[in-house]
């Protein structure tokens, strides 16, 4: 007992030695300037969210909450309003839906390419492109979809119902497009922080470079590669221009298809906030109710998200 309180107290005062007696005025300016960053990031965030829920009592007093969340129709600017939010939280899964069904097996073999079989030169070469191709504006995206990528769908697709010249599901394959570069960029770095040691005594037992890939590698960098998803994810639920630009202004009615016109919470919110509606009436508060529901989702989203990256993390040394 009596050694090991001995080895304890050396090495706090081992660690004790190694911190600096005082700091310098340079130093210490450098601290107070990154706290004062930190915090302003942290009163930001509590700014938005604030200006987000202040306006809620306001609307939640002339809207009922039930008809809030079950309401399966929205028209908050028509004579007879109503103010159902289903019709826009379905349109916004939608994107979401059909944008992952895209991204997620695309960006994942990008990355299993990218972090297995691209050599060194294939890899400087295309991981900077992917990454710049993140930074394209995504208005370009969205004419892109508009005019040359939703008639190409529909003439793949002749049998489907194309009546709108706007689709939910073709929004959802462009945002999928948008996101693509970001799951395979974040998976690839998740992939390739596994040991090496692990691929090789894969090889050593047989395996090839594939089976190595899918059974080894993928189920090691797991939580990174799911929080790749996520942000895959999350970066479609926030996605404006792309939907706002192909899926239209949209029906108010709850409605689910590929090439059914619709309207996500993104896409309305950009809609509305201009300045032809007054403020402090119910038509501008509806804003702030949807923001803040979309808040509240990518909240979860990403609680969820978190758990699951923590529970199946992998650390190697």
């Amino acid at each position: 007992m009596s050694s090991g309180s001995s080895i304890s107290s050396n090495r706090s005062e081992a660690q004790a030695s190694l911190r600096p007696q005082s700091f310098r005025l340079g130093e210490k300016i450098i601290i107070g300037f990154l706290f004062a960053t930190a915090a302003l990031s942290v009163a930001v965030t509590t700014a938005i969210v604030f200006s987000l829920f202040i306006p809620l009592p306001e609307f939640f007093s002339q809207v009922s909450i039930t008809e809030f969340f079950t309401a399966t129709v929205w028209a908050p600017s028509f004579a007879n309003p109503s103010f159902g939010v289903l019709p826009v939280v379905a349109g916004t899964l939608q994107v979401v839906m059909y944008s992952m069904l895209v991204a997620v097996p695309l960006g994942l073999a990008s990355a299993i390419y990218l972090s297995e079989y691209a050599s060194n030169g294939v890899r400087k070469t295309i991981k900077p492109v992917l990454e710049v191709l993140e930074g394209i504006p995504t208005v370009a995206t969205g004419l892109f979809a508009l005019f040359w990528l939703r008639p190409f769908i529909e003439n793949l697709t002749p049998w489907l119902p194309w009546e709108s010249p706007f689709s939910i599901g073709v929004a959802g394959v462009a945002v999928g497009f948008i996101i693509i570069p970001l799951i395979a960029s974040v998976s690839d770095d998740a992939m390739r922080s596994v040991p090496m040691s692990l691929r090789e005594g894969a090889y050593a037992l047989g395996a090839t470079k594939m089976r190595v890939a899918i059974k080894v590698v993928l189920p090691a960098a797991i939580s990174g590669v799911v929080a790749a998803f996520v942000l895959g994810a999350s970066r479609a639920v926030g996605e404006t221009m792309v939907v706002l630009l192909v899926a239209g202004g949209g029906n108010p009615q709850l409605v689910w298809g590929f090439t059914e016109a619709s309207s996500a919470m993104t896409a309305f919110i950009a809609a509305r906030a201009t300045g032809e509606i007054a403020t402090g009436t119910l038509d501008y508060y509806t804003i702030f109710a949807v923001g803040s529901l979309l808040f509240v989702m990518t909240l979860i989203m990403n609680a969820i998200a978190i758990r699951f990256v923590n529970r199946f993390r992998e650390v190697y040394e």
